[in-house]
């Protein structure tokens, strides 16, 4: 008669009421509750499945035995459980590198209600570790937990307070009145890590089509015209200059990102690349430009006003400011919980009557997912009245 045990490839960890564990050889999490756990207990190869029934019986309400013989069975079929071997190795725990490996392919593999489980567990295991309350945070700020978020978030905070993102993201989880802009500090923060892997993320992972889609937008309202002098701000890993470059005669990239200015400087794309932050670039230059764009940076402002009176002065006449952000129905703008700000349709025509600019084009489109959701935005064209 078959003695199950519990599969060697298993690790696990009390959660509640019972257990969860994860077959690393099948990439499958099985959930247990009480009693599932405790037949997951007297599953140690020593026992028949009559043995296991008879013990685990009382557990259960009058003619519910059934169930045992079912969990049984499918445990044994999806590998929770195989037959005695001579000598069954006993499930083991999962260690805190495990467990945190385990979280970040279940976020990649759209699973986050087992990650944030895990994450939980993992600031159990590891809790001296700051680093397991910034996985919980982020991990419950994409489930929407935000309470949650903003409990681990505080705590992974009051142990590493130079975190200038982690600040930026507690603003809107605490739904406190949100700063005029990201601070340098956080985006330097966001971007650094970010930087190695921002063009598989955003291409691969999350579908973005901000540069396709503004150029499109560009291409309506200039045609094919070329030799242009052309101005990049935000300009990232050059994503949107790759684009630009057929109408440049000279393409000026500036990005507060270190890491992000070396990412753009491997393409070949730019005539000049600068580290700087583009409201004081934008205030200590004297170069005029056709056009400036601005492709998914503005999401890190919130009032629009003083940065495109900047674009504005620094446009030749019949110049235009091309930009995308996210759509936002609160009026003029908003901090989200994923640290970005949201712009209304109305804040940007007020923004071009404030710079003294044309609206050529607003419209809503698709900018790339987040969390397996479409994130809309704003793709929009300012304009600077030509000389008569």
């Amino acid at each position: 008669m078959t003695r199950p045990h519990v599969n060697p490839a298993i690790r696990f960890f009390a959660d509640g009421a019972g257990y969860l564990a994860y077959n690393s050889e099948t990439d499958s999490l099985h959930e247990l509750n009480a009693v599932a756990s405790l037949i997951f207990e007297l599953c140690d190869g020593s026992r028949t499945m009559g043995e296991i029934q008879a013990l685990a019986l009382p557990a259960l309400p009058f003619g519910h035995h059934v169930e045992i013989d079912r969990f049984l069975a499918d445990s044994l079929a999806s590998g929770l459980l195989i037959p005695a071997s001579a000598s069954p190795t006993a499930p083991r725990e999962f260690t805190a590198e495990e467990l945190s490996t385990l979280v970040e392919h279940l976020c990649e593999t759209g699973q986050p209600d087992a990650a944030l489980r895990c994450a939980k567990k993992l600031t159990q295991v590891a809790g001296a570790d700051p680093a397991t309350w910034h996985t919980l945070g982020r991990i419950a700020r994409l489930a929407g937990r935000r309470t949650l978020a903003a409990d681990a978030y505080e705590r992974y905070l009051a142990a590493c307070p130079e975190d200038a993102s982690i600040a930026h993201l507690l603003v809107a989880l605490r739904d406190e009145p949100p700063p005029p802009r990201a601070s340098d500090d956080c985006v330097r923060l966001t971007f650094a890590d970010f930087a190695s892997h921002y063009d598989t993320k955003m291409r691969d992972n999350l579908a973005y089509q901000a540069p396709e889609r503004l150029a499109s937008c560009i291409h309506a309202e200039l045609g094919d015209s070329s030799g242009l002098s052309i101005l990049d701000i935000g300009c990232g890993t050059g994503l949107a200059g790759t684009i630009l470059r057929p109408r440049a005669a000279k393409l000026t990239g500036v990005d507060l990102s270190s890491e992000m200015i070396e990412r753009a400087r491997t393409r070949g794309t730019y005539d000049s690349l600068e580290v700087a932050e583009i409201t004081e670039w934008l205030a200590g230059t004297r170069s005029q430009f056709d056009l400036i764009v601005a492709c998914d940076c503005l999401v890190y402002f919130g009032d629009l006003t003083a940065l495109s009176q900047l674009v504005a002065a620094r446009l030749m006449p019949g110049g235009v400011f091309a930009f995308t952000v996210e759509r936002g129905d609160v009026y003029p703008f908003r901090l989200t919980d994923s640290g970005r700000f949201t712009h209304h349709r109305d804040h940007i025509r007020a923004i071009a009557v404030q710079s003294g600019l044309q609206l050529a084009c607003l419209e809503t489109s698709f900018l790339r997912t987040e969390a397996g959701l479409d994130v809309t935005g704003l793709y929009t064209l300012l304009r600077k009245p030509a000389v008569d």
